[in-house]
């Protein structure tokens, strides 16, 4: 069995503040670094053979906290694995995106990156990482929403759960052509 643990990246000051991050490169704060640390003593107890990663700054933070502490020399970054374009609202709160659009921004058509458009660079990349990884444990270090779309896509019946936690861990393994989820969205290593 291949098994994936998607990884969300810690806390940074705009989640903190509730502001659309996107594809903005924004830095961990210290509590996310904090949180990286934690969940990367986690990880240290259980088996993973490899990492992936989204190379915007907050992912990449997070995963050379979890490499260094894991063993795992290379992390590899492939940028399908980013966050889902937040278009002209990111850097925004939901307060400064009714101010400027009104109410129904989400009907708007502001840029934002369709379901689509990240299913289609998402699943692939996650097939090739299944693919050159046959029977390991692989970590994917990314972002909340990317991860929701990907794993909700892959198995069904997680397609409407609420936004993951900073660092938290969603595991998926893959047998037989079907993806089945042993863990989803825990955050136990911050408690």
């Amino acid at each position: 069995m291949t098994k994936i643990g998607f990884i969300r990246h810690g806390t940074t000051a705009w989640n903190k503040e509730r502001r659309a991050q996107g594809s903005s490169d924004i830095p961990l704060d210290q509590d996310g670094i904090n949180e990286a640390r934690m969940l990367a003593d986690r990880l240290s107890g259980e088996e993973w053979d490899a990492i992936y990663a989204s190379p915007l700054l907050r992912a990449r933070q997070t995963a050379e906290i979890i490499a260094a502490r894991i063993g795992v020399e290379e992390i590899h970054f492939d940028s399908r694995l980013r966050e889902v374009s937040g278009g002209q609202i990111e850097g925004t709160i939901e307060e400064e995106r009714i101010a400027k659009w009104g109410s129904d921004w989400r009907k708007l058509d502001l840029g934002v990156e369709k379901h689509e458009s990240v299913l289609e660079r998402g699943l692939p990349a996650i097939q090739e990482i299944k693919e050159a990884n046959p029977g390991k444990n692989i970590l994917i270090v990314s972002h909340g929403a990317f991860i929701r779309k990907i794993v909700g896509e892959l198995v069904r019946e997680l397609k409407n759960e609420p936004p993951l936690h900073n660092t938290s861990v969603t595991i998926l393994g893959h047998t037989d052509e079907v993806w089945e989820c042993s863990l989803y969205n825990c955050t136990k290593h911050l408690g």
